[in-house]
């Protein structure tokens, strides 16, 4: 019963930040890589950036220079600091993390997402 908690959306003006959280529990045996992936109406998902069991961390261009992705690994915890919102950073974001439980290979596991809203 590995779960994937979301925390940190919400409604912020341009130019402003977030700090977003996402933390797993469960019978986890190890967690390899994590990331952030967003979906705004209309549009397909799409990656916003990876990190991974080791710290190298990939970013897709719109975000580069904007968003951090980190990770905690006592905490089991990942998390993207967004900088300098633009509109069309809203989206719902969701957490995502590949986990190998004492039963199973690694599976892809996702929140359940949290709403990010910037205002012009």
């Amino acid at each position: 019963q590995v779960q994937l908690v979301e925390s940190g959306g919400g409604l912020v003006q341009a130019g402003g930040s977030l700090r977003l959280s996402c933390a797993a529990s469960g019978s986890i045996f190890s967690i390899n890589a994590m990331g952030w992936y967003r979906q705004a109406p209309g549009k397909q998902r799409e990656l916003v950036a990876t990190i991974t069991s080791g710290s190298n961390t990939h970013y897709t261009d719109s975000v580069k220079g904007r968003f951090t992705i980190s990770r905690d690994n006592a905490k089991n915890t990942v998390y993207l600091q967004m900088n300098s919102l633009k509109p069309e950073d809203t989206a719902v974001y969701y957490c995502a993390a590949d986990i190998r439980t004492v039963v199973a290979i690694y599976h892809r596991y996702w929140g359940q997402g949290t709403q990010v809203t910037v205002s012009s």
